[in-house]
């Protein structure tokens, strides 16, 4: 059994006159087992402050955190045996008809990053669990997401894939994912490769979409 944790960071929106992000990296995060992840979570929760505990409704989310609570879990996770895989887009390089189809665009960015994981390090593992964060309030986003995976998925490789859709509430792993994804982004976005330095050397594969 294989586990894949699947988040994204920066904002699939094309208006110059918004603040949008020039960038978008969608980073999976894979391992044979999610407890020492779920582990990881629970005690960097455990050791923040009451206040800052009770205002965090029990999640941690790398955007508000503090640095040290950032490179504690960083930390902690380039020492578990897991694997980090991301893809990023310069949003600027993007086809234009597709940057009227976010969920198209989506679904399509995170089909490749996958196709690659399954082709390069995955295809011998029959059972896969792909865990998602739930990033639509629309049940027919989410159906549509699943579905179009599902087939790609079963079109190409052996492997039986299962997806699931969740908030990072119901899976503690999904916290972890967030803050590499989070370290990628910031790497691109803002030049600042200290949090990604902390998860280097589990990063497997790192590449661009729209070189």
């Amino acid at each position: 059994m294989k586990y894949l944790f699947l988040d994204e960071s920066g904002d699939l929106g094309f208006n110059p006159k918004k603040k949008n992000s020039k960038y978008f990296v969608i980073t999976i995060l894979f391992a044979s087992d999610k407890k020492p992840l779920e582990k990881i979570v629970k005690n960097v929760h455990k050791s923040l402050r009451k206040k800052v505990k009770r205002l965090s409704g029990g999640v941690l989310h790398s955007v508000k955190e503090k640095p040290a609570t950032r490179k504690r879990l960083l930390k902690s996770l380039s020492e578990k045996d897991i694997s980090i895989m991301t893809i990023y887009l310069n949003k600027s390089k993007v086809y234009t008809h597709l940057q009227d189809e976010k969920h198209v665009l989506y679904n399509y960015v995170t089909n490749i990053l996958l196709d690659r994981i399954m082709t390069k390090h995955l295809d011998e593992d029959r059972e896969i669990t792909l865990i998602a964060e739930k990033r639509e309030t629309n049940k027919f986003l989410n159906a549509g997401f699943k579905n179009y995976i599902e087939n790609q998925i079963k079109n190409k490789h052996k492997a039986l894939i299962k997806i699931e859709i969740k908030a990072p509430t119901e899976e503690k792993a999904l916290q972890a994912v967030d803050f590499a994804s989070w370290s990628i982004f910031r790497k691109y976005e803002q030049g600042d490769d200290s949090y990604y330095k902390l998860i280097k050397k589990i990063i497997i594969e790192e590449s661009p979409l729209f070189p």
